[in-house]
């Protein structure tokens, strides 16, 4: 694992497909007291404010009252067959800036990104982790959300990489279909073990 010099934070990497637990991943690092840049969120700010005309603009109809609709954008992204990319395009540079700006200011030797297309997005950490389930718990957590689909989650599923390949990719995992203190464990352990990595490099 390449250990980042003492003069900056290290900053962990947390994603995870949908449906298998990196939310509540996330949470369990804040609870450790690590800050936390969470990615959704920044976009939920974003749609609901200096990213709304913009989209607007390149899909209309789009917005209500000043805000993004998300249901409308994505009748619209699933529409047409480059519309997510464009629409990636748009937000990906206003996310950066918002990371950038996290990265900078956030004062903690150790930092977490919580970021779903980490690994698709090619984003620099000094770790990756990944929050993880099989197969059939992700689906049913993933069905039992309002308004979904099999067809939806198909969808949804084909954006991103397998579970396979986060894991493969991963310097650490956190199996999340044991229950909350099990992954509170293991978010233990990488830590301590981070921790130990920093004070020995």
């Amino acid at each position: 694992m390449p250990i980042n010099k003492k003069n900056r934070p290290f900053v962990i990497g947390l994603t995870g497909a949908i449906g298998m637990g990196k939310t509540e991943t996330a949470r369990l690092f804040a609870a450790e007291g690590v800050p936390v840049f969470d990615a959704d969120a920044v976009v939920h700010e974003l749609y609901a404010g200096e990213a709304a005309a913009m989209i607007e603009a390149a899909f209309p109809g789009s917005t209500r009252r000043g805000k993004v609709d998300r249901a409308a954008l994505s009748r619209a992204v699933a529409a047409d067959a480059g519309a997510l990319a464009r629409l990636e395009g748009l937000m990906h540079p206003l996310v950066a800036e918002r990371q950038a700006q996290f990265l900078e200011q956030a004062q903690a030797p150790i930092l977490l990104l919580d970021i779903p297309l980490l690994l698709e997005t090619g984003t620099k950490v000094d770790a990756v982790v990944v929050a993880s389930a099989p197969q059939e718990v992700q689906q049913a957590r993933v069905l039992a959300r309002p308004g979904m689909t099999p067809e939806k989650f198909q969808v949804l599923t084909a954006r991103q990489m397998s579970d396979a390949q986060k894991r493969a990719q991963a310097h650490y995992v956190v199996v999340t279909d044991k229950g909350l203190d099990h992954a509170r464990e293991q978010v233990k352990m990488i830590l301590a073990d981070i921790r130990a990595k920093l004070i020995n490099a």
